[in-house]
């Protein structure tokens, strides 16, 4: 998995204003397959943990455990950072494009009140990726070949710290999705086009 070198603030990581209202909808396919494979991972963990623990759900194998947990929370972390990059400016269109009358009926009503946290969700999820740029950072320069010795063990911290967020990412994510695609298309439809919303 590749860190980027920096992770900017989840502000400074939206566009300045596009042109195109809908401009946010381009990144709709890779938060739903994101979200997709965050539960897999969780899924497929799932289907194995027992395994390595007694009847009471106590590890009796703690290493296999372990490296299980370990495995589960890189993979989610990978698509915490897609996320990370398209999130905040879906969700900003999200935000934008509905009517006051969609959360409370409608096809994308349900989803839309999914979305309450999920904005919290991505703010800590982009903390969490700062201060590890920054520990990165300062291992590069305090002690040069320090990053090798202790990169792993941080990226694997930072990794178990992150599956709140991947958690919480697999259940809004898909709501945020699903209301994305539903405004998006009946922005696009409308009769006023595609750059007013109302």
């Amino acid at each position: 998995m590749s860190a980027s070198p920096s992770s900017p603030g989840l502000a400074e990581n939206r566009p300045p204003a596009a042109t195109d209202r809908l401009a946010w909808r381009r990144h709709i396919p890779a938060l739903a397959s994101d979200a997709a494979e965050i539960r897999q991972a969780s899924d497929a963990w799932d289907a194995v943990s027992d395994s390595f623990c007694d009847g009471d759900g106590w590890p009796v194998d703690e290493q296999g455990y372990e490296d299980g947990k370990v495995k589960r929370d890189a993979e989610a972390w990978k698509h915490v950072e897609v996320f990370l990059d398209h999130g905040p400016e879906v969700l900003a269109g999200v935000r934008a494009a509905p009517r006051g009358a969609d959360y409370v009926e409608g096809p994308a009503s349900e989803d839309l009140r999914r979305l309450r946290g999920i904005d919290t969700t991505l703010e800590r999820a982009g903390q969490l990726q700062r201060e590890w740029d920054q520990i990165m950072a300062l291992m590069d320069a305090s002690l040069p070949g320090s990053r090798k010795l202790y990169e792993s063990q941080a990226e694997e911290d930072r990794n178990s710290d992150g599956w709140h967020y991947a958690d919480e990412l697999s259940i809004r994510g898909p709501a945020l999705v699903r209301a994305a695609a539903w405004l998006a298309e009946r922005t696009a439809n409308s009769p006023r086009g595609p750059n007013r919303h109302g």
